[in-house]
């Protein structure tokens, strides 16, 4: 038996959220932020950055609601270190149960310089004016010195010191650009830690990106030498090349217990759906060989591996799938079973529905069984996503055709039903079935967005598996996902576009009614 005694827990501080969330093709609107945060929660990370509330009206608003009803563990906004950040980051996080103001500033010459425009002196004195302040109206405040790696250690550790006096109670040594080696950040992380004035009395954290291809090698080399939080995403999302991933922390701290002597608080068996929630939202896919999350994480083709995985699975595979929420339950649902079977499916695979919806994708899942012999945990996971509608529905899909030849080109008639009742149809001429349809329905709705992505692939195996569409369309420099799903490809993208739209026409709306 394994001797845990001495194993230290580190803080997984997830920003899927907020530096996830800034990634181009990431955005979420408030309702997928509030789902991703529950999973997160579920998850049990230890904190949850739910975004930058000075950032927009919008994001303000979708951490405030995060923070009033997340319970299970803290929830931080950032802030630049300037009042007017801090006093939003007070009114996004007054109702949270545990909130936690992040304040950042850069620590960097070549930040300092080009882009703050302020001497070593002033950026002391602003992160010193800052964490007294955010100190003012919560006592959990962190403080990011900005490109740490860039940056001269003593200086960092000048700042750090001050910080801790003004009332900083985490200290965040970042590698913003993903420029550090493994060993080189381990030195600066334990140098950091040692020469900080105070810093016995506080945490330390690290927040890596991924430009190198380093990230996670780098948290862990923190870890080694001290580091008490890592910050991460699900995923890996985040700007430019990403940040460093959750999933692959949490399962090296966890296989390699006995080697780190850390671990974690996290209920592992949630990372899978979690990445699958955070996969769907933001239409972003993961490669098929990512570690932990990727198809192809547990499987194996080669004829000497497969033999040796079948005589025992330690010989090739050094977690389990179901240690990561990888089911292998071989329970088979088909148009026969009932409601309770499939209520308890739904609860084995994470989902929480409410009584309407779970009649919505009851009735979906029969209409699939009757058209498939097996419904998978894929098909299901693929229905709950395409019931759950994260926006109003301004716009709802009544009828569509389609008719396509390669001599004549194709037209596509489309009937939407409006919010108001109105029913609207159309028919358009394209390029293809999809074109033409596109066509139509933006010239029923009076808008003409750009279609800047567009992918459609197989939930599962076989000719008879639900198409699942994913699309991106974008006007005037903001852009909307949207997904279907349906076993004619054709419906699945119409449902996917519509999806999108109505994001947009939310959004829209809400900007004016602000007006």
């Amino acid at each position: 038996m394994t001797d845990n005694t001495h194993n230290r827990r580190i803080l997984i501080f997830d920003t899927t959220l907020r530096d996830g969330e800034q990634a181009p093709g990431c955005s979420m609107n408030p309702q997928e932020k509030l789902d991703v945060a529950r999973r997160l929660e579920k998850l049990g990370v230890d904190v949850m950055e739910a975004g930058f509330p000075a950032s927009s009206p919008g994001d303000l608003e979708s951490v405030k609601t995060i923070a009033g009803i997340i319970k299970d563990c803290a929830v931080a906004g950032l802030c630049r270190c300037v009042e007017k950040d801090i006093d939003a980051g007070r009114e996004a996080l007054v109702n949270a149960a545990s909130p936690r103001i992040h304040v950042f500033l850069a620590t960097s010459p070549i930040h300092m310089q080009y882009k703050l425009k302020m001497n070593p002196e002033q950026v002391v004195e602003r992160a010193v004016s800052a964490v007294k302040y955010a100190r003012k109206f919560c006592s959990d405040v962190e403080f990011s010195a900005e490109d740490a790696s860039r940056s001269d250690p003593d200086f960092v550790c000048r700042v750090f010191g001050a910080a801790i006096e003004a009332g900083a109670s985490t200290l965040n040594i970042p590698d913003t650009v993903g420029y550090a080696m493994p060993d080189e950040f381990g030195r600066l992380v334990q140098y950091i830690r040692e020469h900080t004035p105070g810093g016995e009395k506080v945490k330390f954290s690290v927040h890596v990106h991924n430009d190198l291809g380093l990230a996670v090698a780098n948290s862990l080399a923190a870890v080694q030498n001290g580091a008490d939080q890592i910050e991460c995403t699900i995923n890996g999302i985040g700007e430019r090349a990403g940040n460093a991933s959750l999933e692959e922390i949490v399962m090296a701290l966890r296989v390699r217990k006995n080697y780190l002597r850390v671990d974690t608080r996290l209920d592992t068996t949630q990372i899978y759906g979690t990445s699958r929630l955070v996969t769907q939202v933001t239409g972003v896919k993961v490669q098929p060989n990512k570690a932990i999350v990727g198809d192809n994480a547990f499987a194996h083709e080669a004829g000497i591996h497969q033999h040796g995985v079948l005589a025992n699975p330690s010989t090739y595979e050094i977690m389990t799938p179901e240690s990561v929420g990888i089911s292998k339950n071989q329970m088979v649902l088909g148009k026969h079973s009932g409601r309770h079977a499939f209520e308890d499916r739904l609860k084995a695979l994470g989902f929480t529905v409410d009584a309407q919806t779970l009649e919505e994708v009851f009735a979906e899942f029969k209409n699939l069984a009757d058209k498939k012999k097996v419904v998978s945990d894929r098909d299901i996971e693929a229905l709950v996503m395409g019931a759950a509608a994260s926006v109003p529905e301004t716009w709802k899909l009544d009828q569509w055709a389609v008719n396509t030849s390669s001599a004549l080109g194709a037209s596509g008639a489309i009937r939407l039903r409006h919010k108001d009742g109105q029913i609207h149809k159309l028919v358009s001429m394209g390029d293809g079935p999809i074109d033409s349809i596109f066509k139509a329905i933006n010239k029923i709705i009076g808008k003409e967005p750009n279609l800047e992505l567009y992918e459609i692939g197989a939930v599962t195996g076989g000719s008879s598996s639900q198409g699942e569409a994913m699309v991106k369309i974008a006007m005037h420099d903001r852009r909307w996902n949207g997904r279907g799903v349906s076993t004619d490809v054709v419906e699945s993208s119409i449902k996917a576009y519509i999806a999108a739209i109505n994001a947009m026409e939310w959004d829209l709306a809400r900007d004016s009614a602000v007006q």
